[in-house]
Parts: structure tokens; C-alpha cells; sequence
């Protein structure tokens, strides 16, 4: 039965012989919604955590929140995956990744909180889910097709017309049911087809599950789309209430679109880093020479993204825009990300490419050289070559033999993994993953990383704590809060409460106040951000540039919780689910052959020191500033005794990393700590 927010069904899909069944919602909903209950689901219905990314029996949920599909503002069209991921190393955890746009609150339209997919096909086939019509759909047509042309061919099969603008009357009878929207689709490319370990699942324009390489999951499952439609709609417990937040965040929150420079502390920023007057996000490009607008995810008002005149690279930003910036021609770089879009890569694997050219030009690397490559490298920084390059490693060609497996594994197979992980040449300091910012300075993501599975991707600290000092530096500016003050307001509105804290200097990263504000990131937003699906690129509004410096949160997200479930909910109770939901998480990697030991950095982190600076809160003489922290790096033996205590705190084995019982079961896991006592993977002392 459906309560607020939840539409109560989850849809139960076996590949390998075309069947479905319905599990109730109502029986997950203690893990909240998008990856708590995704979890619960991946430990119920996969009795061998063991297995590879590419076996059968992996699990991969796709799901939504009881915010998606409301007026919650940048929640509302977040879709949270799940699953064994093919891409991490050296083992094959279970993992995560999400993406916006509409396919979650479609999903929920369609009567369906979400749908998880076991087994695998014969034959190429896609899930064309219509209400609670679901069906499977030969896809030996679509086989082969870019990300855009599957799109494209499956809104005309649904639809019935070759004319995607017409009505979609959902059944045959008079009241079945028909809407103006397209069908939502979530599609892999051929880097996906060819069981690429760094695939993605594609949703309308940029949209992407990046991380993790689950484009390469599906494609080993024979599964090239999910299509889903629906007339449906997502009960509310209080819309009035729901309203009267939304518009509170709109107007003190959001940028005005009729006159943006006038709400802009400085030129060219926005609340949520958005470029205003034309808001071309990604690496700070502008589109010269053609219209642009704002776009933005299901019911957000925050707008991101950008659509285009020429309709190339829209809704790409962040990395995926960054690919090609040796072009300086604009439309060119957009074509790169693009492409990568239509192949279905994530950005953030090949990106490398600047590495290897510089392989090549050491002589270590094309034709007839120690790695062979026969690509037109001498046209590196042409789209030509980028072309040639992207297409190789979706198609497994050329040097893509190798990249198709991921740049660590390719390395490691090239014999260049050691020497060049140690050097820096290559920073992937975790997991296989790819630097994303400075894991000696900004710890609590590198730490969150490391006793994770993946890059957390996580800009709930980020945006405020770094990119607010780094930008308002970049101009000459000063600081738009103060460290002190913005130390203040996190401490407070976190619940963390201690200042020192947030203390990023070159002592204060192992620090027990660090321990705390790394578990705190964990436990937020595992509720938050991955279950609830509250862009994090959003929430938590702590901080507000345009008015009294004081944000919204924490207490707008109870409101809009309760506005929507029905349910009260405290800060420090959501704090505990988030909890609850990690240790779950903890458990499966347990599972999975997790140790403490294998929670480790690449030599660089710890051998080579930081060279550019990454501006942070620092304590330095007993005053707070933005420091550098240039000419920092990680200290071996500090960082296993930060372990120890991490560990400790959050009721872990400080010689394992494996939970205690007593943790286990004070979060309502005792099945969970049975399963792990069973394999004798239970923590005996913290």
C-alpha cells in the first residue's frame, strides 16, 4: 500500500527467464528510499556476495526516493543504481552511482518505486515498462545504436508514431490513461555492448550512472534500455506544506532568471556555482556565437545544465565537458563530450588520454613501440584525434583493448602501474578511481573514498568549504564568509558542533574531530544525498551567499521530509539511518573479502607532496584561514593510526574493519550481523 511519498511497488525482474514479480516497498521502508533500500534489496536477493560483476545473479536496482517525481526542490529527479560494479579495483565491489533528469519520478508515474534486474538474456532484449503493463521487447535493431538513436527509436515504438511530439495514449480504452511526456529511457551504448568496465547508463541528453561501469553490467545481461512511462501519480502527505517550502527556497535560494547578474555576489557566480546570463556550467565554458538556456532536472529550479542552439553536448557539464578542452573551438569540445555520451563512457576514466600522450612522446607508446598504438597521435588536440580515440575505447580497437578494461587495469598490464601511480604521473590514489580533488588537503573525500568503494563524488562540503575560497582567490576577491565564520555555521548546523573540526591543516586532517567529520559525510549522505536523492550539488543549503550567510538546512529538509511521508523526522534521526544504511553498505563489502588492509592510497599520496593549491579551512597560529596546503602529503603511520580511530568510532574491528555485533544490532541490523558471523567475518573488538 502506498503512503506518502512511496507509490509501494518495487518492480522484480528475472532476464534470464522473462518473468516479473512485485515486492512491497513497505517492507524496505526503514532504509528510506533510493540506495538504502537498493542495499537491503542486493542483500536479500544475492545469497553469494562474491560474485563478479558480470555473473548472472548480480543484483542492479534502479531506484527512486519518496521525494522523486514531488515539487521537492533538486531532489525530485535523482535515480540512484546499484549493484556489483565491473570498474573498481582490485575487487569488484558492490557499488553505486547515480544521475538526474526525469526517469525516477516516470518511474514512480508509473506506479514503480523501482526496479531491480537479475539474471541475464539470450538475446538482446530492452524492458518497456508502461503503468503495470511491463513487457520485454526484442532489442536486435537497437544493438549497436548510439545512446541518442536508442532514445530516439524507443520513443517512437512506445509512442506508435514516427512523430515523438504526439500524445501517448498508454492504453486502448478510453480512460487508460495518455500524456505529452516522452517515455523516460536509461540505455547503455556500444561501450557497454562491448562489456567496457568504464560503461554507462545513458538517460535523455547527459544524463549518466557514470562511476562504477555498470553500462558493461548491463551489457553482460544482454539488456540495452529501460523504457518507462506512466499517467500515474506520487501520493503527498501535506502539499500545501510541500509548496510553501519550495517557493521559501525558490525565493531566498534561487537565481533570478529575468535579471541573475543582479543577484550575483560577484559577476558570473550563482548560489549553486551556476555561470548567470548564460549558465554554462562545465569548467566554466561559455557557447559563443549561440543561443543558450537554462536546463535542469525534474522540478529543480536550480538549472545546471544548458541546452544549446546546436542541440551538441547539452546537459553535459563538470568533467564531461572538460574532455576535450585542448580544442579551442567551443563547439568542438562540446562534440567530445557528446560523443562520449552517445558511446556511453564515463569522462572520468578517459580522461587519461593526456597521459598517454605523454607516453607517446616519450617513445613508449604507438606504432611499433612498447605499447602499440596506431591511432593518429602526432593530431593529438584535434577532434580527429579525439574522435578516433574515444571510439577505439568503446569498441575495444586499437589501444581501447586495453582501456576498455580501465586505465589501472591497463597499466598494471603494460607494466607502467607502479612507477607511474608512484611518481603521480597517473593519480588514481583509490579503488582505481581518478583523482577528483587534492586527497592530501581535502580529506574527508579521500578518506570517505577509501573506507568506500568509489570516488565519493560528494560536493556537500566541497562546494562551500573549497570551491567558495578557491573562486573568490581566483578573482582577487576575499572570502565571501570567512573561515572562521563558515567553520562556525557547519559545526553548528551539522551537528557535528566542534569547529577545530573542519581544521584541514597539515596536523588537523588526523585529527578525532577529522574522524568525525569524515563518518558524519558517510552518514548524511547516504541518507540525504543517496537515499533521499537530494542533489548534492544543492543540499545541505547551510550556507546562503545572498542574504543573512545563514542557509536553510537542516531544518527545510524535516519540513520537506514530513511534508511529504507524513512522518516527523529529527536531524539526528536521519543521521542514524544514514548510519544504519553504511554499515549495511560495510557489511556487503565484508562479504565481499574487505580488510583493513586493503585500505590503502597510491604510493603517490604518501610519497610525493602537493605542488598547486587546494584552498581549505586551516587552523594555522591559532586563526582560521583558507590555507594551501601546498607541499603536503599523506603520513603513513598517521593516517593507520586515523584508521584505528575511525574504526573505533564508528564500532568497527580496529584490526579488521569488520562491524561489531553490538553496532550491528543497536542499528536494527541483527540478520545482517548473523550473516556475517555465519562466514566468521564479525568483528570481535573495537
Amino acid at each position: 500500500m502506498a503512503t506518502g511519498g512511496y507509490v509501494g511497488k518495487i518492480l522484480y525482474v528475472n532476464l534470464t527467464d522473462k518473468t516479473t514479480e512485485t515486492i512491497e516497498t513497505s517492507k524496505y521502508e526503514k532504509f528510506a528510499g533510493g540506495h538504502g533500500i537498493a542495499s537491503a534489496l542486493f542483500f536479500d536477493l544475492v545469497a553469494d556476495k562474491q560474485i563478479g560483476a558480470y555473473d548472472p545473479d548480480n543484483l542492479v536496482t534502479v531506484m527512486s526516493s519518496p521525494f522523486s517525481g514531488t515539487l521537492t526542490p533538486s531532489a525530485s529527479g535523482r535515480t540512484e543504481m546499484t549493484g556489483i560494479g565491473s570498474y573498481s579495483y582490485p575487487v569488484e565491489w558492490y557499488t553505486r552511482s547515480n544521475f538526474g533528469g526525469r526517469f525516477g519520478g516516470m518511474m514512480k508515474f508509473a506506479g514503480w518505486d523501482g526496479i531491480c534486474i537479475q539474471g541475464a538474456s539470450d538475446t538482446p532484449v530492452w524492458i518497456n515498462v508502461v503503468n503495470d503493463k511491463v513487457t520485454f521487447e526484442d532489442a536486435s535493431a537497437l544493438w549497436g545504436l548510439y545512446t541518442d538513436e536508442t532514445q530516439e527509436e524507443i520513443w517512437k515504438t512506445v509512442s506508435g508514431s514516427p512523430d515523438v511530439r504526439d500524445w501517448y495514449h498508454l492504453s486502448n480504452t478510453r480512460d487508460g490513461g495518455r500524456t505529452t511526456q516522452k517515455p523516460a529511457v536509461l540505455c547503455i551504448g556500444p561501450a557497454g555492448e562491448n562489456l567496457n568496465r568504464n560503461a554507462t547508463c545513458q538517460h535523455d541528453a547527459g544524463n549518466a550512472a557514470g562511476q562504477g561501469g555498470f553500462g558493461g553490467v548491463w551489457g553482460s545481461k544482454n539488456l540495452k534500455a529501460i523504457s518507462v512511462i506512466g499517467s500515474g501519480s506520487v501520493p503527498i502527505a501535506d502539499p500545501a506544506a510541500l509548496m510553501d517550502l519550495r517557493l521559501k527556497m525558490q525565493k531566498e535560494s534561487a537565481y533570478n532568471v529575468d535579471a541573475p547578474e543582479l543577484e550575483a555576489p560577484f559577476p558570473g557566480f550563482n548560489l549553486y556555482g551556476i555561470m548567470t546570463k548564460q549558465p554554462a556550467y562545465g569548467g566554466l565554458l561559455w557557447a559563443p556565437n549561440q543561443p543558450a538556456r537554462p536546463q535542469g532536472c525534474q522540478g529543480c529550479f536550480k538549472c545546471c545544465q544548458v541546452t544549446f542552439e546546436s542541440g551538441i553536448g547539452n546537459g553535459d557539464i563538470c568533467t564531461e565537458s572538460l574532455y576535450f578542452m585542448a580544442a579551442t573551438d567551443f563547439n568542438e569540445q562540446m562534440k567530445a563530450a557528446f560523443l562520449l555520451d552517445q558511446v556511453g563512457i564515463n569522462a572520468y576514466d578517459v580522461f587519461n588520454h593526456a597521459y598517454l600522450y605523454g607516453l607517446y612522446k616519450q617513445g613508449i607508446l604507438g606504432p611499433g613501440m612498447q605499447i602499440e598504438s596506431n591511432l593518429p597521435w602526432e593530431k593529438y588536440g584535434t577532434y580527429e584525434f579525439m574522435d578516433a580515440f574515444t571510439k577505439c575505447v568503446a569498441e575495444g580497437t586499437d589501444i581501447g583493448a586495453d582501456l576498455k578494461e580501465g586505465i589501472r587495469r591497463a597499466t598494471e598490464k603494460w607494466g607502467r602501474w607502479d612507477i607511474d601511480s608512484s611518481s603521480g604521473a597517473l593519480k588514481y590514489p583509490y579503488w582505481g578511481y581518478m583523482e577528483h580533488y587534492e586527497p592530501r588537503v581535502e580529506v574527508e573525500w579521500a578518506y570517505g573514498t577509501i573506507f568506500g568503494e568509489r570516488d565519493t563524488n560528494e560536493h556537500s562540503f566541497n562546494w562551500d568549504l573549497h570551491w567558495m575560497p578557491l573562486v573568490t582567490a581566483a578573482i582577487g576577491a576575499p572570502p565571501l564568509i570567512p573561515a572562521k565564520d563558515m567553520v562556525e555555521i557547519w559545526a553548528e548546523k551539522s551537528g557535528i558542533g566542534d569547529p577545530t573540526a573542519f581544521d584541514y591543516s597539515a596536523e588537523g586532517v588526523y585529527s578525532d574531530g577529522m574522524v568525525k567529520v569524515t563518518a558524519w559525510q558517510r552518514h548524511h549522505t547516504r541518507f540525504w544525498i543517496q537515499s533521499l536523492l537530494m542533489c548534492d550539488w544543492a543540499w545541505p543549503n547551510f550556507v546562503n551567499y545572498t542574504a543573512d550567510k545563514n542557509g536553510l538546512s537542516p531544518e527545510i529538509e524535516m519540513g520537506l521530509y514530513s511534508a511529504v511521508t507524513g512522518n516527523p523526522l529529527t536531524w539526528e534521526e536521519s543521521i542514524q539511518i544514514g548510519r544504519r544504511i553504511w554499515n549495511l553498505d560495510r557489511a556487503i563489502w565484508v562479504l565481499q573479502g574487505r580488510h583493513r588492509d586493503q585500505e590503502v592510497f597510491a604510493n603517490y599520496v604518501y610519497d610525493t607532496v602537493t605542488e598547486a593549491a587546494h584552498q581549505m579551512p586551516m587552523l594555522e597560529n591559532g586563526e582560521w584561514v583558507y590555507g594551501e596546503g601546498i607541499g603536503r602529503n599523506i603520513d603513513r603511520a598517521k593516517f593507520e593510526d586515523f584508521k584505528g580511530r575511525f574504526y573505533a568510532y564508528e564500532g568497527w574491528d580496529s584490526s579488521t574493519g569488520w562491524p561489531l555485533r553490538a553496532t550491528l544490532e543497536e542499528l536494527d541490523l541483527a540478520d545482517v550481523a548473523n550473516e556475517l558471523e555465519g562466514h566468521g567475518l564479525l568483528g570481535a573488538s573495537a
